[in-house]
């Protein structure tokens, strides 16, 4: 059988390999798969999947939808007509929106964006006999293990 574990790049890995030997298992039975950090860096537009809580498009949406309103309103007794003003209202208010945000990010404390920092983990595989399953789990949980699981042989 094989149990799988995930851990954090850490000595207690090390810790967990050296009490696997002690208790019997072989070297060439354990396996360790150190699995690489992503080098992706903070993205300016969110994606449905992934945010980070700021949104530079709500404020700035919201005022374009409203000195639109107004703009087009001032159109009809304006030169150039409702659409035309209605347009330059809405760039108007979404660049004020826009730019507000960019200040607030900017300038306050709590607008400071951090990129998410997951620490690099390691996949640890024991290959042992099914009667030894339990104790392999204990020492793998003893030592910091994230996660451990046996796959269901039938």
């Amino acid at each position: 059988m094989q149990v799988f574990s995930i851990f954090e790049h850490s000595p207690s890995i090390e810790l967990a390999i050296t009490k696997l030997e002690q208790e019997g298992v072989e070297k060439r039975n354990i396996f360790v798969v150190p699995i690489e950090e992503s080098n992706e860096s903070l993205k300016v537009f969110d994606s449905i999947h992934d945010a980070d809580g700021f949104s530079f498009l709500d404020k700035s949406m919201a005022l374009a939808v409203a000195l639109g309103v107004v703009g087009t309103s001032l159109g009809f007794i304006l030169e150039w007509g409702p659409i035309i003003w209605g347009l330059i209202a809405a760039f108007i208010g979404f660049s004020i929106g826009f730019i507000w945000d960019m200040c607030v990010i900017k300038f306050t404390k709590s607008g400071k964006r951090t990129e998410r920092r997951i620490l690099p983990v390691v996949i640890l595989i024991v290959e042992c006999e099914k009667e030894n399953v339990k104790n392999i789990e204990f020492i793998l949980r003893e030592n910091s293990a994230i996660g451990v699981t046996t796959p269901n042989y039938k």
